[in-house]
């Protein structure tokens, strides 16, 4: 089993935390977080939010990669549609170069429309256009020159320099949930990366899809990575007191409004759909999150790696709201309690 720390840099009003204050932390803990033998670093994107998040995911890992030297870096996930893709398949082999081939793409086709609206790119066919993309990307990395005629790329023989250093190229993993999404990404014979929005129920159902269409195209996946909310303490109840309203505010502010407007589908606990983002609190997401004790870390790690497969968990433990000391303190201790639990 591998482990991993995500950062969002969400900055809540309120928080007495700035932007700037956000990013500086993540590239300031970065060198101990390797130290402490976690085995990635991942970042998040989203646009336009009023709570910060990071809009320029390889920009603040390329400011990791030159404080580190062993952990991989990654995106989790960049939100592929909204770029260019032969300038994204140029900054990636520049990210890839600069970190010594230490970096993992995690992608996804975007599901906030006010990201798109803002950015100048078509919401409705960004599936078709993630794909194509995608196609983009795998081309300019592997072969001497390249072209593109397709639906929304239209490319002249061009050749990329640098090509990344990983061969043939950085790890594609997908961030997806859909039933054609699922079965694209069995079909590039990438990597399924869970999101932190699914209870264990919805991700049976993903993996099953995934892997149903995996055994049908010859591919077995060798990693089945995932992401969770998680903060840890010596008690549960300290552990709640600070993680809980971060938690709260990140499933409520983004998640639930999304579902609540009807674009993109949460489920509380139970089953029942968000129809209304301030229903939407601690106590009903408690099956996707880890916050608790180092015991109740793994508990929950055992489940998804016995229950699901699971053989990587990103934790994302600098939610909304929780300082850089508060963060670390609880990475110390899962370090410290938890990974080793894992041990090979």
């Amino acid at each position: 089993m591998r482990f991993g720390m995500v950062f969002g840099m969400v900055t809540p009003a309120g928080s007495g935390m700035t932007w700037a204050d956000a990013v500086q932390d993540f590239v300031q803990v970065a060198p101990e977080v390797e130290d402490l033998g976690y085995d990635s670093l991942q970042v998040t994107e989203h646009h336009f939010q009023a709570d910060g998040h990071n809009p320029s995911p390889l920009m603040v890992l390329a400011a990791a990669a030159a404080v580190t030297n062993r952990i991989t870096l990654g995106t989790n996930v960049l939100l592929a549609p909204l770029y260019n893709p032969v300038k994204l398949a140029e900054d990636v082999a520049v990210l890839d170069n600069l970190s010594g081939g230490r970096f993992t793409l995690g992608v996804a086709p975007g599901y906030v429309r006010e990201e798109f609206a803002g950015l100048q790119v078509s919401y409705d066919d960004r599936a078709s256009r993630f794909e194509e993309y995608l196609d983009v990307l795998q081309a300019a990395w592997t072969q001497e020159t390249f072209s593109m005629d397709g639906r929304f790329v239209h490319v002249p023989e061009t050749r990329l320099s640098p090509k990344p250093v990983q061969a043939p190229h950085p790890p594609i993993w997908y961030g997806v949930s859909g039933p054609k999404l699922l079965r694209k990404a069995a079909e590039r014979h990438c990597p399924l990366v869970c999101s932190p929005r699914h209870g264990f129920a919805e991700l049976a159902e993903h993996l099953a899809a995934y892997d149903a269409a995996a055994a049908e195209v010859g591919y077995v996946p060798a990693e089945r990575p995932v992401m969770r909310g998680g903060f840890i303490a010596e008690t549960r109840e300290k552990a709640e007191e600070i993680a809980a309203p971060a938690v709260t505010h990140l499933f409520r502010e983004l998640y639930g409004k999304k579902s609540a407007s009807g674009e993109r589908v949460l489920r509380a606990d139970d089953g029942s759909v968000v129809a209304d983002a301030d229903t939407v609190s601690f106590e009903t997401f408690k099956d996707r999150y880890i916050i608790g004790t180092p015991d109740d870390a793994v508990a929950h790690v055992t489940r998804l790696r016995d229950e699901l497969g699971v053989t990587e968990m990103q934790c994302w433990t600098q939610l909304p709201g929780i300082t850089r000391d508060q963060a670390m303190s609880s990475a110390r201790l899962f370090a410290k309690e938890v990974i080793p639990a894992f041990a090979s």
